[in-house]
């Protein structure tokens, strides 16, 4: 940690502050060592695919600094953040020092692969009424809370900020959302949801699937 702290330098991002764009040059990886960071592609007519939200502890950028390319993703700060920064040259010299540091960015760079892998497949073979509905269920079953209407959720997220999140536009995300509540699946009230059939909800997503 001594050797590491040499070599890093402190960055702050104010909410919204693009870190660096996909095709820029690598100058080094970054940790966030508080707020957040969201890693994203744009396509040439401008629709986001959000990929990642890192958080505090996290590491990103690792991939560009061992391969010698340049960044695949954009980054920008979702929230204020602070970071460190250490650049390609001197990481590249500390995992040199301690090997056992690249084992731990290979394991890294591993597993964000196996997601990106998942979203691949889920972007590949679902539909957006599948992939939203998926994502209702997931939120019903982490902070869903129950009641005589059903379950409740708040979305802490815009349409827009979810249609990045399902690789899709704001506008097939309302629409989605009014069929569903349309066909008495879901009550919709701006940003918070009532599910009011969870079993026929769940049926909807494996009967299509």
């Amino acid at each position: 940690m001594e050797a590491l702290a040499k070599r890093v330098s402190n960055r702050h991002f104010g909410r919204g502050e693009l870190l660096f764009s996909e095709g820029d040059a690598c100058t080094g990886l970054f940790l966030v060592a508080s707020g957040k960071i969201r890693i994203f592609k744009l396509s040439p007519s401008g629709r986001e695919q959000l990929l990642a939200v890192e958080g505090s502890g996290s590491s990103f950028a690792e991939l560009p600094v061992f391969d010698g390319g340049n960044y695949p993703a954009s980054a920008s700060a979702l929230e204020d953040a602070e970071l460190l920064f250490i650049s390609r040259k001197d990481f590249q010299n500390f995992c040199l020092e301690h090997p056992e540091v690249a084992l731990k960015v290979i394991a890294v760079v591993g597993a964000r692969l196996r997601r990106l892998v998942g979203i691949i497949e889920e972007l590949s073979f679902t539909t957006v009424r599948q992939r939203l509905i998926a994502l209702i269920l997931r939120l019903a079953q982490a902070n869903g809370a129950s009641s005589m209407k059903g379950i409740s959720i708040e979305l802490t997220k815009s349409h827009q900020e979810l249609a990045s999140e399902l690789g899709t536009v704001r506008e097939l995300v309302s629409r989605n959302l009014g069929r569903l509540q349309a066909e008495g699946f879901l009550q919709v009230d701006g940003r918070k949801i009532i599910v009011k059939d969870l079993e026929g909800l769940k049926h909807e997503q494996s009967g299509n699937e």
